[in-house]
């Protein structure tokens, strides 16, 4: 699954290091959520990021098709949010929420009844060549203070997008069909 370096070589088991840190190249996102949650069994996810790929979307799907994910959130940037668009059909099957917001945090957060675990990366969910800097921790104060802040970012700096685009689409065609009034449906904008 991973495009990297084999994580055993770079990591220890979450088991055996509370904190571990790595600063360097092959270690990609979608590879270390999985060697985490084949570690912690199924757990809910919530992704922070400020760009996503296609790449990370199917891995993703297929992580959720192994029944390794269980309730799953999504937060991108509002400024990617042309790429966002384009992904957006492959983000709804992998993500219950997703969400668009300034954001340019790129965290990785996995908890169930046992685990909680905090990736904390610079790297977007792509694969690339260069150099990033990753965090892994056990800490559960580090978890709940990155699960807050992600929260209030989602709650008060955000537009939850699932539905969003198919609600518009909706709205789009009943104007279209509607031969009474042309003006009938239209809303103002931001209504």
């Amino acid at each position: 699954m991973s495009r990297g370096r084999n994580i055993q070589t770079i990591l220890q088991p979450l088991s055996k290091c509370v904190t571990q840190t790595y600063l360097g190249t092959g270690l990609h996102t979608l590879g270390l959520l999985n060697w985490i949650l084949q570690q912690t069994g199924r757990a809910d996810v919530y992704v922070s990021t400020f760009s996503t790929s296609e790449a990370f979307l199917n891995g993703f799907y297929n992580l959720r098709k192994k029944a390794l994910i269980g309730h799953s959130v999504l937060l991108a940037d509002l400024k990617a949010s042309r790429k966002t668009l384009h992904l957006y059909r492959l983000m709804q099957s992998c993500f219950d929420s997703v969400y668009l917001g300034m954001n340019h945090s790129k965290i990785v957060l996995v908890q169930n009844d046992t685990h909680l675990v905090s990736v904390i990366s610079s790297q977007n969910q792509t694969y690339g060549d260069r150099a990033e800097c990753t965090m892994v921790t056990t800490d559960q104060m580090a978890f709940y203070d990155l699960y807050c802040g992600l929260k209030d970012i989602v709650d008060n700096n955000s537009i939850q997008l699932n539905g969003l685009f198919d609600k518009l689409a909706e709205r789009d065609h009943g104007v279209r069909e509607s031969t009474d009034d042309t003006i009938a449906g239209v809303l103002p904008f931001g209504y």
